[in-house]
């Protein structure tokens, strides 16, 4: 007796539904199952021939990825769609050859192999850097060129930005800036969460009509919650239009956390002149030299909300912007609603940004990024059992 692979009947060798596949032998109880493998056999010759194309992935990926930390479903996907792997013992495995053809891994629900899962809709990517004279913002500048082009055209009342604090260096403060000398303040990056909203909510009500929103996707998902919220904000949202700009973001720290490890290794915060986070380091530039450590170092400073955030490239905004991707002084930017496309092109042709479009290569990069992202929360959880 065989089994019939669709409905898992037992099934007579001489059953008339019977087809040949990949060198072997399927036997079926009715024309129903036969067919239904027909088609399903079809979608994977389609998908193996699609991922032809692409890299390959193996089952080994899918196991370090999926099946070893946890997050396996248990849906059975890749075992429908492959005859080398069988669940046994309540988790996938390989039981046959595997030809890295990529089918289980793009099949499986919790991977995230499109663009789209990555890092959200967009209409265009860009590689932008300011026009601005004497200006050298961090990764291009391009957010705080935008800025100036919507303050000084009168496309926006103000801009709600993060700048630092006066008194405690490095620490984030946010303002409402009305001219562009105050939103040249907010250029550079800082690592710990700023209090945006209450910023807003009083440009809002001290009648700012028009306002440009500057932060990470925490930021932006609680603007657009409160944007499309029927629960008390309505009266506020409907009196201003605001312009999400998003950043890139992996990771936030507290300013105590960050203050006391530059501290404990003989820096101060004041002497700082730039901090930066790039491949897997956190980078202090002070006097020209330039120190680094590797970001589990940071672990224990880490928000903790950062650990469950998914988000690396504010997928809620009009237009997103961060340093990952294109080259060193230069900005990767998604413009991604329709406000967002023509005020950036807008200001590309006014000539306070310079741009040009992503390179697939370079948004190669941002997608492994954006994927680091979307399953972070599994490497900080391991190295932390590690650490007990």
């Amino acid at each position: 007796m065989k089994q019939d692979p669709i409905c898992k009947r037992e099934v007579a060798e001489d059953t008339s539904f019977q087809k040949e596949y990949d060198g072997k032998t399927y036997y079926f109880c009715s024309s129903e199952c036969l067919k239904t493998f027909n088609e399903m056999k079809k979608s994977v010759i389609r998908l193996k021939r699609s991922l032809d194309e692409k890299k390959r992935v193996s089952f080994g990926k899918l196991n370090k990825d999926v099946i070893k930390p946890g997050i396996c479903t248990l849906c059975g996907a890749c075992a429908a769609s492959c005859e080398s792997i069988a669940i046994k013992d309540k988790r996938p495995r390989i039981v046959g050859p595997c030809t890295s053809c990529g089918v289980c891994y793009n099949q499986c629900p919790r991977t995230i192999t499109t663009e789209e899962e990555l890092v959200g809709k967009l209409r265009f990517a860009y590689s932008a850097k300011s026009l601005l004279p004497h200006h050298n913002g961090q990764d291009g500048g391009a957010v705080t060129a935008l800025l100036a082009y919507g303050l000084e055209e009168g496309l926006i009342d103000c801009a709600v930005v993060t700048t630092h604090s006066k008194d405690q260096p490095w620490k984030p403060v946010a303002i409402i800036a009305e001219d562009r000398a105050q939103a040249l303040e907010s250029s550079g990056s800082m690592y710990s969460h700023s209090m945006t909203m209450e910023q807003l909510m009083q440009a809002i009500q001290q009648g700012m009509r028009s306002i440009a929103f500057v932060g990470p996707s925490c930021n932006i998902d609680a603007v657009h919650k409160m944007q499309r919220s029927p629960y008390g904000f309505l009266h506020l949202f409907m009196r201003a239009n605001v312009l999400r700009l998003g950043l890139f973001c992996m990771d936030t720290f507290s300013y105590e956390g960050i203050k006391e490890f530059v501290e404990n290794h003989g820096m101060r915060l004041a002497d700082i002149d730039a901090m930066k986070i790039r491949k897997g380091k956190f980078e202090f530039e002070q006097a020209g030299q330039i120190s680094r450590f590797s970001l589990s170092e940071f672990d224990e400073y880490r928000s903790s909300s950062c650990k469950f955030c998914t988000d690396m490239a504010a997928e809620n905004s009009d237009i997103s912007f961060g340093g990952v991707g294109t080259p060193d002084g230069c900005t990767t930017v998604f413009a991604r609603s329709s406000i967002g496309y023509e005020i950036f092109n807008e200001a590309v042709e006014n000539g306070f940004i310079e741009a040009r479009p992503l390179e697939d290569y370079e948004m190669d990069r941002v997608l492994n990024l954006a994927r680091m992202k979307k399953v972070q929360m599994y490497g900080v959880n391991r190295r932390s059992k590690k650490a007990r």
